[in-house]
């Protein structure tokens, strides 16, 4: 199954079942800008410590691990003569 086709949660349980979590603690991140793409933060506590992932949703509707590429857009305006 491509990474593209699987929930957030089949996406947390992949990155963090290799990891040896003890627990875990999901967040909702706000977005400072509105209308921008949700992200959430994953935190697992380990022997070793701490493991923080975020999970970006990109236009597709997908989950991944790498943020969307923004792009730069032009703007066309009319200016007074």
């Amino acid at each position: 199954m491509a990474a593209s086709e699987r929930s957030l949660r089949e996406l947390i349980e992949k990155w963090l079942d290799a990891s040896g979590a003890a627990s875990v603690r999901i967040q909702l991140q706000p977005s400072p800008r509105r209308g921008i793409r949700r992200c959430v933060c994953v935190e697992a506590q380990r022997e070793t410590g701490v493991l923080t992932l975020f999970f970006f949703r990109h236009d597709d509707g997908f989950w991944h691990v790498f943020p969307p590429v923004e792009r730069p857009a032009m703007k066309v305006t009319m200016m007074a003569a």
